[in-house]
């Protein structure tokens, strides 16, 4: 993972940061998420991102990049997004368990209502909360919309 702040982190590492970041402030509000999203070129590079969202006060957010054979279908992309940005929270999420660490993950999908995707937003959406985590879309997904995206570009 990435850190603009940190640098190059470890998952433990990160887990670290987090920590520490939430024990700075324990008195405010977080919410963690997970998104990702990708862009095409001769590859699909994809970005993965854990937001870490202090309300009323900043945050900070982690990133990584992989590339890997090109997804053209945009419904196959769809889904490989939300598969990598779920194997990702679920590695979290039992790390979380593992610590004690008592805060929930949700998933930001790169989706809306008004875009070629909207029709299988039901779908995504009880996927991700099958496997026990919130499912935000657009306007609401900025660790997939707006983070992931800035760097997928």
């Amino acid at each position: 993972m990435y850190s603009i702040t940190h640098g190059h982190v470890t998952f433990d590492e990160m887990f670290i940061i987090i920590k520490a970041f939430i024990k700075e402030r324990p008195d405010l509000e977080y919410r963690i998420s997970v998104g990702t999203d990708s862009q095409n070129s001769d590859l699909t590079k994809t970005i993965r991102v854990v937001a870490v969202h202090r309300i009323g006060s900043g945050g900070i957010f982690f990133f990584e990049e992989k590339k890997i054979k090109k997804i053209t279908d945009i419904y196959q992309k769809l889904f490989y997004e939300t598969n990598s940005s779920l194997d990702l929270a679920a590695k979290l999420s039992d790390k979380f368990k593992h610590e004690n660490f008592n805060y929930k993950i949700s998933i930001h999908v790169d989706a809306g209502d008004n875009g070629p995707t909207s029709k299988i937003i039901p779908e995504i959406s009880a996927w991700i909360r099958s496997c026990g985590f919130d499912c935000k879309t657009k306007p609401e997904s900025y660790a997939a919309s707006s983070i992931a995206n800035k760097y997928s570009k």
